[in-house]
């Protein structure tokens, strides 16, 4: 049954699938834009490959041959030749932080950066910054330091010992905080962690400086909010980040009401073209949702299939990197018996799978560790069974360390595991450390799950990683870092086929989000999004997928992101 489902899913919506045949009669519509002469990878395998298509009021109307496309072309149809240029479906990233990649210009970017450079940024910050402001950060990372262990508060302490700094790690959940900010929250040797979070501390028992999971909202609820302005600012270089990327869909991971509200604005003053996938971030310390998270019940294909709002994010655990994943048992690395971070009680998970259920609303669970992957199944199986929905497609965000019989239950259950492939070349410096190998075998399995019969919805994690798609195609292909290591791939086994990557990127990610009929794969009744690449994606040599460059990126017909202009 799961693979009859991924069968069905590759295909598409039924009715479209004859519509990009060459046309019965001579009398058919005309285009407004035609392309001539292109290396077209449809990602739809009942016409995989073209060299032609038209496009009329936003929509593809055939897709095909060359000789074929000459009836749509007529008077005011503007002709463009590709010559031979590469053209992908517009892609989508799955998961994503939509203003956090934009705020992220505005901060200090740490990204994998050493100490020293990173101490010496706070430096010179330091000098810039005003009284009363904050230095805030993102990116570092320290298992690329020399010894790989978490930094503390004097470090920040001897180059900003009066200011407060507040640097968030690369995976976005443990915070370096130095002495001044942890006196600003109050935090000291008598503060107890919170629940799902960890404030690390010395032999002494003294805060150390870094904050994990839950643990971050007790000093970052005290950095004054961004302006209206600022985050305006951020929404806009998001857009231009994703559209110059070849992305024109975004399933952002977690945002509030007012951030819907701001978008709204943007999107109604002309502004924002690029497609959004939003989803309601579960607020952590409240018993319950309100009734105004509800409210307007979900919004689809707001601003010509724009803006959708239409689920809701819950955190389950934290990160690997940070030791804040929910682990069945013990982490390897550390001799604590240390199982991880989980933030939210089986209980109270349950209640809101349950209020969402009602209320018609997609669950995105975020589960990095197997016990969290395991809680968050089991949840789903029981609102299911008590709810039933066929169509109900729960998520879990990252679902990177699953326990070897529950895999299988994801396509069962019809969860779909949205995963991003660059993680695994990133972890594996350290996922090893953390769980050892045999827990190792349920990590990153994206072979696992497309043989148990998942489909697998693909994305970065930006700002958490870059946003370049091509990383990850890359990644899912080779299980390689950018530097080509480890040779012959990273648990080579788990790799997926170039065919694989790319619908994971288009039409399984559209699916994740009831979005296949629309887009996903260049055919007639879809939207005109695609990608102009500057190589063939399925037969350059697998080290240059890392190294594709966006030509041009259209959405709904429109150019949005023009580099280097097509041929007329």
């Amino acid at each position: 049954m799961g693979r009859m489902k991924r069968v069905l899913i590759t295909l598409g919506v039924i009715p479209f699938l004859l519509l990009g045949l060459p046309p019965l009669s001579a009398a058919v519509e005309k285009a407004e834009f035609v392309y001539l002469n292109g290396n077209i990878y449809t990602a739809n395998d009942q016409n995989p490959r073209a060299s032609a298509m038209a496009i009329k009021d936003g929509k593809f109307i055939y897709v095909g041959s060359h000789p074929n496309i000459r009836d749509y072309i007529g008077k005011t149809t503007r002709v463009f030749d590709l010559r031979g240029k590469t053209v992908l479906p517009g892609l989508i990233d799955s998961h994503l932080h939509f203003s956090a990649i934009g705020e992220l210009k505005m901060k200090l970017n740490l990204f994998w950066k050493p100490k020293k450079e990173i101490l010496d940024l706070v430096a010179v910050a330091y000098q810039k910054t005003r009284k009363g402001e904050w230095i805030e950060g993102f990116g570092w990372n320290q298992e690329v330091w020399d010894p790989p262990a978490f930094p503390t508060k004097e470090d920040l302490d001897k180059v900003a010992p009066d200011l407060p700094v507040y640097l968030v790690r690369t995976d976005g959940h443990a915070a370096w905080v130095n002495s001044r900010a942890l006196e600003l929250a109050g935090l000291s040797k008598s503060t107890l962690n919170p629940q799902g979070g960890e404030i690390t501390r010395d032999s002494r028992g003294e805060p150390t400086g870094v904050l994990t999971d839950s643990a971050m909202a007790l000093l970052s609820r005290k950095i004054p909010p961004v302006s209206k302005q600022k985050i305006v600012e951020a929404l806009e270089l998001a857009q231009e980040e994703l559209l110059s990327n070849g992305l024109t869909s975004g399933q952002d991971a977690g945002c509030d009401l007012e951030m819907i509200d701001t978008l709204k604005s943007l999107y109604e003053s002309g502004r924002f073209y690029v497609r959004l996938y939003e989803r309601l971030a579960v607020p952590e310390n409240s018993s319950t949702l309100s009734d105004e998270f509800f409210a307007k019940g979900i919004q689809v294909g707001l601003y010509q299939n724009r803006l959708t709002i239409r689920g809701i994010k819950i955190f389950i655990d934290g990160a690997l990197g940070s030791r804040g994943a929910f682990m069945l048992k013990p982490y390897s690395d550390r001799p604590d018996r240390y199982l991880g971070n989980q933030r939210i009680t089986e209980e109270r998970l349950y209640a809101l799978v349950k209020r969402a259920r009602e209320a018609g609303f997609q669950v995105s669970a975020h589960a990095i560790g197997d016990a969290a992957n395991r809680m968050a199944l089991n949840v789903y199986e029981k609102v299911l069974s008590q709810k039933p929905d066929r169509n109900h497609r729960y998520r879990i965000e990252h679902a990177q360390v699953a326990a070897l019989e529950d895999i299988p239950r994801f396509a069962r259950l019809g969860v779909i595991p949205s995963m991003q492939t660059v993680h695994a070349t990133s972890d594996m410096n350290m996922a090893e450390k953390r769980i050892g190998p045999e827990r190792l075998k349920g990590a990153y399995a994206w072979r696992k799950f497309l043989d148990s019969g998942s489909v697998i919805a693909n994305g970065t994690d930006a700002p958490v990683e870059l946003l370049n798609p091509f990383h990850g195609l890359y990644a899912a292909v080779t299980r390689q870092d950018r530097n080509g290591l480890p040779r012959g791939g990273w648990y080579p086994e788990e790799r997926m086929t170039r065919e694989e990557a790319l619908k994971s990127y288009t039409l399984w990610a559209a699916h994740a989000a009831f979005e296949e009929g629309m887009k996903g794969s260049i055919q007639a009744g879809k939207l005109a999004d695609f990608v102009v690449i500057d190589r063939d994606y399925m037969n350059c040599r697998e080290s240059e997928i890392k190294e594709i460059r966006v030509l041009q990126t259209v959405l709904g017909g429109k150019v949005v992101y023009p580099v280097n202009q097509i041929s007329r």
